[in-house]
């Protein structure tokens, strides 16, 4: 398996992996690379063959497919995981994803540059509005995960922050590490005095809006003079693109606090606080924590959610859905077809994957939800989820 991909020196993620089934392009950190195979051919538009059976390693495009996508960070490692793995079962369908935040990924889901789009926010009625008709949009929860606030603090391997003493943070009302605020909720603590550097997403960020709509859930103050957003302006703090780009921010700035994925935090090896939730209990960000918050939440019809400031004792405070972005008609039969396939994929042996890479995965009723919306995509597919292995049938 693919592990999430690991931040280097220079503030930018420049590694990468370059597959059959993905080009990931991390426009986010900076730099563009594209995998293409020259020798692949495309499945003419409108081409794609009725199977009775799409069993594994057997998917008929009708010749060679690729799908372009664009959009979160958040669930991009992930994403790159699954892509991997669907071009290994079904070699002739390749996805390209571009790690391009989730602002990025709207407007391209909506110029139509892209197949699908992903982003951590759900796109609103006036951005669905934008789609023309005869395409429409379906928005496709596809994973979960928490949002954290890493920190860099040689000395200080735990970390408890009061909802009031984090949003007075990020507010730049408390500046240095030794404040009172802070040392009075960790006790014993060998807190420094040493300026706080807020580093805060650059970019049009979903996860910026996740966590500045929280913000402005607990946070009168927030609420007004900052207010939220997939970018806002933010009081104090430094920039960088990308989770992946805070990621290395925080990782090279001692003293530093930023908010980021809980499983970017996690497989790069960065401490994050536990936060206070809206029970008054200081909890712990993991996979548990962020199923505790889940369970809190009904998705409508639509599939759109919005977890601002989650009830229950055990729930941690900022847990979000992310989404695929897709069209309900596509004009070349053989992509709609690939797009159930590659969606199949994630819903099913894709979920097996997300808890080792540090996301949640969804529950049965959610999959059961997104998988019936999805599959008025291709009128050649079957999206089965009844087990991670079910074979798809034609309709």
């Amino acid at each position: 398996m693919l592990s999430r991909l690991n931040l280097i020196k220079n503030n930018r993620l420049i590694g990468s992996i370059s597959v059959l089934a993905l080009t990931m392009s991390l426009a986010a950190c900076g730099g563009q690379q594209t995998a293409e195979n020259p020798n692949a051919k495309e499945s003419p538009s409108g081409t794609a063959t009725e199977t009775t059976a799409s069993s594994p390693g057997k998917l008929d495009l009708g010749g060679n497919v690729t799908l372009t996508g664009a959009g979160a960070s958040f669930p991009a490692p992930l994403y790159l995981t699954w892509f991997d793995a669907l071009n290994k079962k079904y070699p002739t369908l390749k996805v390209n994803y571009q790690s391009v935040g989730s602002g990025a990924g709207v407007e391209q889901f909506t110029k139509g540059t892209v197949d699908f789009g992903a982003s951590d926010v759900a796109m609103k009625d006036e951005e669905i509005k934008k789609i023309p008709a005869e395409q429409g949009v379906l928005l496709l929860p596809m994973t979960a995960g928490s949002i954290v606030l890493a920190y860099n603090l040689s000395d200080v391997p735990e970390l408890k922050l009061p909802r009031a003493v984090y949003t007075d943070i990020l507010l730049g009302k408390i500046k240095s590490w030794d404040d009172p605020k802070i040392a009075a909720a960790n006790p014993g603590a060998k807190l420094p005095k040493q300026p706080i550097t807020v580093i805060y997403r650059s970019d049009g960020s979903g996860t910026t809006g996740v966590f500045t709509k929280h913000l402005s859930a607990i946070s009168p103050e927030w609420k007004t003079k900052v207010g939220d957003g997939k970018s806002v302006k933010w009081p104090v703090g430094v920039g960088a693109k990308g989770n992946e780009g805070v990621t290395a921010q925080v990782t090279q700035t001692q003293g530093s606090i930023g908010y980021v994925e809980y499983g970017y935090a996690k497989q790069n090896g960065l401490k994050f606080a536990a936060l206070e939730n809206k029970a008054g209990k200081i909890v712990v960000a993991d996979d548990q924590s962020a199923a505790k918050t889940l369970e809190t939440v009904t998705l409508p019809a639509d599939l759109r959610a919005f977890i601002t400031d989650p009830e229950g004792a055990d729930s941690y405070p900022i847990v979000t859905y992310t989404w695929i972005l897709a069209h309900t008609k596509y004009a070349d039969a053989a992509k709609a077809k690939a797009v159930e396939a590659m969606i199949e994929y994630g819903l099913t042996e894709g979920q097996k994957q997300a808890k080792e890479l540090g996301y949640v995965p969804l529950p049965a009723t959610v999959v059961t939800k997104v998988a019936a919306a999805a599959d008025v995509i291709s009128p050649d597919y079957k999206i089965a989820v009844e087990g991670a292995n079910n074979n798809s049938a034609s309709k």
